[in-house]
Formats: structure tokens, C-alpha cells, sequence
């Protein structure tokens, strides 16, 4: 019977560290920036050759941006858009391993296509990855 009332307690306390926890990351996550927005996609392709795309958008999200430009395709998964093809070259990761990284800025982005948000000047690469 003790063991059951040093639970409760425990279970109390790990309950409220997570609504603080998500709380604390809706408070502080990115978000887009309104309105029109010039953003640049460069696309690293498997041969190293790199094309950059640069674009005027009032869309919030990358995914959206790339999806409704063609630049992009993709299968919606368990954790938002995979994408398969950009700018014309397919990475099928089931022969090779291969994908397509996504960076925002100089950095691995935290976040799917279709979860980062758009900010103005903001600068996005797809790089196609083996491994």
C-alpha cells in the first residue's frame, strides 16, 4: 500500500513537468512570417551540381511552397511530407539509402517541409543524401 501512495505523487509531478515542457515549446517554437516573403531553395542534386530557386510567396509553410511550385513531390508519412523527388531527381531510399536532407539556413532543419515555417530572406536547401 505505501509503494502505491509514492506514485501517485511521482505521476502528479511528471504530468505537470510535461504541460510545462509544452507549453515552454508552443511559447517559443518559430513561426511564419506574414504577408509576402522572398525565400531562396537551392537543390544539391546527387551529382553535386546545386540550381536555386528563388520565390515570392504569402504561403507559410516550405512544403506548401515547394508542393504548389512543382519544385517538390512527396507521400504524406507518420511524421508529415517525405519527400521523394525534388527538382526532378527521385531519391528512392529502399535501393540506396538515398533522401533528400532538408537545411535550413546552414543547419539540419529541426522540422519537416511542411512544418517549417517561412520567414522573409529566409534560405532553404534540399540536399540529395546517400546513407
Amino acid at each position: 500500500m505505501k509503494k502505491n501512495t509514492r506514485l501517485i505523487p511521482a505521476l502528479v509531478a511528471l504530468l505537470v513537468l510535461m504541460g510545462l515542457l509544452a507549453g515552454l515549446y508552443l511559447s517559443c517554437r518559430p513561426s511564419p512570417t506574414d504577408g509576402i516573403k522572398f525565400v531562396s531553395v537551392e537543390v544539391v542534386h546527387a551529382d553535386g551540381t546545386a540550381k536555386r530557386f528563388d520565390f515570392e510567396t504569402d504561403k507559410e509553410y516550405l512544403g506548401q511552397l515547394l508542393l504548389s511550385e512543382g519544385l517538390i513531390k512527396g507521400d504524406a508519412g507518420p511524421y508529415g511530407l517525405y519527400i521523394t523527388e525534388a527538382d526532378g531527381e527521385v531519391a528512392i531510399y529502399e535501393q540506396n539509402k538515398a533522401y533528400w536532407a532538408l537545411f535550413d539556413g546552414d543547419s539540419y532543419a529541426t522540422q519537416g517541409a511542411d512544418t517549417t515555417p517561412l520567414i522573409d530572406g529566409g534560405q532553404y536547401r534540399l540536399v540529395y543524401t546517400i546513407g
